[in-house]
């Protein structure tokens, strides 16, 4: 979401920077395997490695504002919750869209900078209870979560902590960011909902606590206890003390490259931006750190409407092309990364037609490129190689590292046996972890291999694949 606390690191320990707590101290990490020489390297959880598995997600954020006269210009206002009124609403059209994309899993805004409710809740009266919808008896948590379950998309809920109007709360503190009296209190009052999200709607794909989160010897909610207790499996989206992935560092779908899934510790990066250039810990949010101890990979969001996280009326024009998309696309999943598109469901609770659209246009394309390689394979070792069944012209390739026992490579050329049994370079690169896709000028091949230049353990290859875009 755009907020101007990302600008900032600290808003990025707010904005993915922060680093996971050590591996010996986490759930769900293993050993490799004996005689691979890279028991030192950092590797995922189970959510982190699922998280990974998914590649393409969409964030679905509707809030109290979308209804009210001038929506987010008066975003800290506390608003009349009669307005809120999706009198069209259809969960399942919504994952629809997610289902057309290809998406593998969905966030829903639970609640948003407003601090509005958007589920059976007596925190504070300030959400669905207090709304006419419904008759004040709806819960979208719960729309959202089993629609996802109909529909085989792994929910993940998003809320805000940092910053809630109803309880004059920014950047963490209350009395418009002050702190002082009342701090405690909104403290607790975050714990319980963090409990009732966890604790109501079954296994989540991820929880997301937008512009990030304070620590409680910052003055924030203790949540990791009641995570860890309700949703040991989830992936955590951030704070200072934990962030299962981190923030791109922008919202223009790019990636850098290389891009490694390790970045410092907690402390390493706090230093980095209290002591450093700020550039450095831009280059560090795109790039991550291949020395870094802490595994947390790169997400890269984007809304499908040029800088609109929420619907805004008569922007239909500002949905991004089919080509735009699609380069991103190269840039974030091609880059090691996962990929979210924001959706924006408008006061009717529909996605508005433009939008749904391009959603299908998007995963048509992405399956009609990478539906089918021409050929693929796996391996480890300094050279893996695969045979394609005849001859073929081919023009991409993609390569998956076994990301669960870490990255390995860091430094890759990718060859092509050519006619007069020579091997021809194709591509060249640094990291690869859980996907890294290249593109080339056409060339016949009957062999691709990928020799390692340079890792610091055995390669371990779970996937190498060619395929041929331009001529399907």
């Amino acid at each position: 979401m755009v907020d101007t606390s990302r600008r900032n690191f600290l808003g990025m320990l707010g904005a993915g920077a922060a680093a996971t707590l050590a591996p010996d101290v986490r759930k769900g990490w293993s050993s490799p395997p004996d005689g691979l020489d890279g028991r030192g390297l950092p590797h995922p959880s189970q959510g982190q490695l699922d998280w990974q598995n998914f590649e393409l997600g969409i964030l679905y954020s509707l809030d109290l504002p979308v209804f009210a006269p001038g929506g987010w210009s008066a975003l800290r206002t506390t608003m009349d919750p009669r307005l809120y009124n999706p009198a069209k609403l259809d969960m399942d059209q919504w994952i629809a869209a997610s289902n057309a994309l290809g998406a593998r899993y969905a966030i829903f805004t639970a609640t948003h900078f407003s601090g509005f409710l958007q589920w059976q809740s007596d925190l504070y009266p300030y959400g669905l209870k207090q709304a006419k919808w419904r008759d004040g008896k709806g819960d979208l948590v719960r729309d959202f979560i089993e629609s996802c379950h109909r529909h085989g998309i792994k929910p993940g809920l998003f809320l805000s902590c940092i910053h809630n109007v109803y309880w004059k709360v920014w950047g963490g503190r209350v009395n418009w960011g002050k702190g002082g009296r009342g701090q405690a209190e909104f403290a607790r009052v975050c714990e319980q909902m963090v409990k009732e999200l966890c604790s109501r709607y079954g296994p989540l794909a991820e929880i997301w606590f937008d512009a990030g989160l304070l620590t409680p010897q910052e003055g924030g909610p203790n949540v990791l206890p009641i995570v860890d207790k309700y949703q040991p499996n989830t992936v955590f989206y951030h704070s200072a003390q934990r962030a299962d992935h981190r923030w791109i560092g922008n919202e223009n779908g790019i990636a850098g490259y290389p891009c490694w899934a390790t970045m410092p510790s907690p402390r390493e990066v706090e230093d980095a931006y209290h002591k450093g250039p700020k550039g450095a810990v831009a280059h560090l949010l795109s790039h991550g750190d291949p020395d870094g101890k802490s595994w947390s990979p790169g997400m890269v969001d984007v809304p499908i409407r040029d800088h609109d996280w929420f619907w805004v009326p008569n922007h239909d024009q500002k949905v991004f092309p089919l080509d735009r998309l699609v380069e991103m696309y190269y840039t974030s999943v091609g880059r090691n990364c996962t990929f979210i598109i924001g959706a924006t469901p408008d006061p009717r609770g529909l996605i508005p037609d433009a939008d749904f659209q391009r959603y299908a246009e998007l995963g048509k394309e992405i399956r009609r490129r990478f539906g089918e390689p021409v050929s693929e394979g796996r391996g480890s070792g300094k050279s893996v190689e695969i045979v394609l069944p005849r001859p073929a012209g081919i023009d991409h390739v993609a390569a998956m590292e076994e990301i669960s026992h870490g990255e390995r490579i860091r430094e890759y050329v990718i060859e092509g046996l050519v006619a007069g049994n020579k091997w021809e370079t194709l591509s060249r690169g640094l990291s690869i972890g859980h996907k890294r896709i290249q593109r080339f000028s056409p060339v016949e091949v009957s062999k691709v291999r990928l020799r390692a230049i340079r890792s610091v353990a055995q390669p371990m290859l779970r996937k190498l694949a060619v395929y041929s875009v331009e001529a399907s």
